[in-house]
């Protein structure tokens, strides 16, 4: 079922079914910017474009570069120096929600996280064990 959003581009009220995250209007403007870009990438000389670069040549806002990336409209495996910033710090991206620095150090963490957790239930346990009372 379709619930009113607002367009975070306009501000226009619009359903949202899932499928569009914006207006009919704006997915209409957003589709078109779309096209310029592509048509721009297809040339071979602009094919390892920077996101700097194909903004500059197109006037395409760096939001819409990363969105594209992001559902995979613009593939990084056809244009290599396109990405988009890493949720966690910023860094430049083009595979999950993190770059692969934040990724190990996230791995580090749940690893340094885990052992923790293991030595205190070891800790715990050797405490729990029975006490023999002097008999006299």
């Amino acid at each position: 079922m379709a619930e009113v959003r607002n367009c975070p581009s306009c501000g226009e009220f619009f359903n949202y079914t899932g499928v569009r995250d914006v207006c009919y209007k704006c997915a209409q403007s957003e589709e078109e910017w779309y096209q310029l870009v592509y048509r721009f990438l297809r040339k071979r000389e602009n094919r390892a474009a920077t996101t700097e670069r194909i903004v500059e040549a197109t006037g395409v806002s760096e939001e819409l570069l990363y969105k594209w990336v992001r559902k995979n409209r613009l593939h990084p495996a056809l244009f290599p120096n396109l990405g988009y910033p890493c949720d966690n710090c910023g860094r430049i991206t083009n595979t999950g929600k993190l770059c692969d620095k934040c990724q190990s150090e996230l791995k580090s963490d749940l690893r340094t996280f885990e052992a923790a957790k293991e030595f205190r239930e070891n800790i715990a346990k050797s405490e729990k064990g029975t006490y023999l009372a002097d008999k006299k």
